[in-house]
């Protein structure tokens, strides 16, 4: 139990994750954050934030591969479980919203993930991915609404293109401009932690009460066959 307790605290420390996982990890935690719904407490906005920082060394521990190369292959991973996500909503559908809780399977996750689609529509696979939990479930939520799959894969891949690339690209530069930023990094995964997880906690807390039993799935009128 204190070795699976160990693990948990390491795949939430992004840097531990940066230095001792490399980018296979990283590509399997974002995959995962992404699509998977045990995945939602993994640490996606710091981690690709850290690996940013650590880009330099991130590049030479994987065939030297240029920056740009890295960020398109972690933005990939992203895509990828977005897919899986949708694959499963669209197997599953409603009986999700019957799952009894989990210690990985929270339902009131995939109520908040169903609200923030039908509020945004397709855009809300685009905003999911900037928001911790929404994300993980936003894409499985599409497929049990019945999303048109290409109009969900157009906003997965502007979205996952999106999301990596601008915080990757801030971590990279904001070390360039401060050559200690290394020094801070605990105190600066707590500020991107803060600050992703606002708007969830500001829904969560002022949010209009739910009703503890399923909420009724609609699906989404489509021109196209999915």
């Amino acid at each position: 139990m204190d070795q699976i307790i160990e693990l948990f605290k390491h795949l939430i420390n992004p840097s531990w994750i940066i230095e001792h996982g490399g980018l296979y990890l990283l590509l399997a935690i974002i995959f995962a954050e992404t699509g998977l719904f045990i995945g939602f407490f993994l640490p996606g906005d710091s981690l690709l934030f850290v690996a940013g920082i650590y880009s330099e060394d991130l590049c030479r521990s994987f065939f030297d591969l240029p920056f740009v190369v890295v960020m398109f292959l972690i933005a990939t991973a992203g895509v990828l479980g977005n897919m899986v996500g949708f694959w499963f909503g669209k197997k599953t559908g409603p009986i999700l919203f019957q799952r009894k809780d989990t210690f990985f399977f929270k339902k009131k996750h995939l109520h908040q993930a169903h609200d923030f689609f039908v509020k945004y529509g397709g855009g809300a696979i685009f905003f999911a991915r900037f928001l911790p939990i929404i994300r993980t479930f936003a894409p499985i939520v599409a497929g049990v609404v019945g999303m048109d799959g290409k109009k969900f894969m157009f906003f997965n891949i502007i979205g996952s293109f999106a999301w990596v690339f601008s915080m990757m690209l801030a971590g990279h530069y904001l070390d360039k401009a401060f050559p200690n930023l290394k020094e801070h990094l605990e105190l600066i995964i707590l500020v991107i932690i803060l600050i992703t997880t606002l708007p969830v906690l500001i829904k969560v807390i002022f949010g209009k009460a739910k009703h503890p039993h399923a909420h009724p799935v609609e699906t989404e009128k489509t021109d196209t066959p999915l």
